[in-house]
């Protein structure tokens, strides 16, 4: 039977959330970190989806966590079965979709809001920012466009700037004009997002990088299978990497990634810091990074995903001169970052999902730096 967690009723305004894994240190783990964020709570727990629905039929929560090896039925049957019958936001929380990249994308298409990985406890270290990434994708998946629902207010916690990484661009720096840049970032729900816009584009588009908010050991299946669907070479950076026409680079997870430039050529750097906007790899490292190498050269996506961990990268870039595009809402899964870059009035342009290809190809026009 489901564990109930009593203190989630003294939290009624709380994200309930509902965690299924047949470990019993996984589901202890999972519950201390949730039960930890103000606006979280745990209300139940099951060892196997069995249990779990038998939970579903009387209370819905806001959130399922989901392991997928499990006995009687396995996490994706179990997955598709709730999108079909009872759509709930559900994460996907096991070390399978570090394996393989059919895995990944199965339980994507499936319908799971995020993946993540089994949370590490060897590390202080690495048990803080497991616990930084289950609560913050916890919180998206709330929001995400499943089913109608209140908004909540969301705790943000304190987080560290682009500065960690890099001192701020210099105002009014002249560029001598490269190639074009691409460089996109997203979160929830961008890995169907990028899927559908890079395999809409044409062999010889200018060259991309990308930072999509995922885990490490998720980015390389991630850029793998895009590579297999497009007609573009997709492949995760390292690195030194050479940004060129008909590329993505994916940034890989839990390392930053930066823009650089030699001579008129541009390369990529493969960078360990500290998590920045909440996250490493972090858009606004990226953006700043574009703002400072590329300027005008560059243009400047950012896509579904909670937060506004890239909306001062972007404003950034349009100040240098760059174009910059945001998502629009009624595509997005979740608008939290696109919102944040045209609440700051980072964004030129906001396109659906759809456009967002033509957006890459379409030709060029320096913005205003004001």
């Amino acid at each position: 039977m489901p564990k109930t967690d009593p203190k989630a009723d003294a939290r009624p305004d709380a994200i309930r959330v509902l965690i299924v894994d047949d470990s019993a240190s996984v589901r202890q783990t999972l519950t201390a970190i949730l039960d930890d964020a103000p606006d979280i709570a745990v209300v139940a727990t099951a060892s196997d989806p069995f249990a779990a629905a038998r939970r579903i039929q009387t209370d819905v929560p806001d959130v399922i966590i989901l392991d997928l090896e499990m006995p009687r039925m396995d996490g994706l049957t179990f997955l598709r079965k709730i999108m079909a019958q009872r759509p709930v936001p559900v994460i996907v929380c096991s070390t399978l979709t570090e394996r393989g990249s059919q895995t990944l994308f199965d339980v994507l298409e499936a319908g799971a809001v995020d993946v993540l990985p089994k949370p590490r406890v060897d590390t202080r270290q690495f048990l803080l920012e497991s616990s930084t990434r289950v609560c913050e994708a916890v919180r998206a998946a709330a929001g995400a466009k499943l089913k109608p629902g209140r908004q909540r207010a969301r705790t943000v916690e304190a987080k560290l700037t682009a500065d960690a990484m890099m001192p701020p661009p210099v105002a009014h720096r002249r560029m001598v004009e490269t190639d074009r840049v691409i460089c996109i970032g997203a979160s929830t729900g961008g890995t169907e997002a990028l899927r559908e816009v890079l395999e809409a584009l044409p062999v010889d588009c200018p060259g991309i990088v990308v930072v999509q908010h995922m885990p490490e050991g998720f980015t390389a299946a991630f850029a793998r299978r895009l590579d297999s669907l497009c007609a573009i070479e997709v492949k995760e950076a390292a690195d030194g990497d050479v940004v060129m026409r008909g590329r993505a680079l994916i940034a890989p997870g839990n390392h930053h990634l930066l823009l650089q430039r030699t001579g008129t050529r541009y390369h990529v750097a493969v960078k360990d810091g500290p998590l920045v906007s909440r996250h490493r790899p972090s858009v606004d490292v990226l953006f700043r990074s574009a703002a400072q190498a590329a300027g005008p050269n560059a243009r400047g996506i950012i896509m579904t995903g909670m937060g506004d961990d890239g909306a001062a990268g972007l404003l950034e870039m349009r100040r240098a001169g760059a174009p910059t595009v945001a998502q629009d809402e009624d595509s997005c899964v979740v608008f939290g970052m696109p919102k944040a870059a045209v609440e700051r009035g980072a964004a030129v342009r906001i396109v659906a999902l759809a456009d967002i290809h033509a957006e890459i190809t379409r030709p060029w026009a320096a913005t205003s730096t004001a």
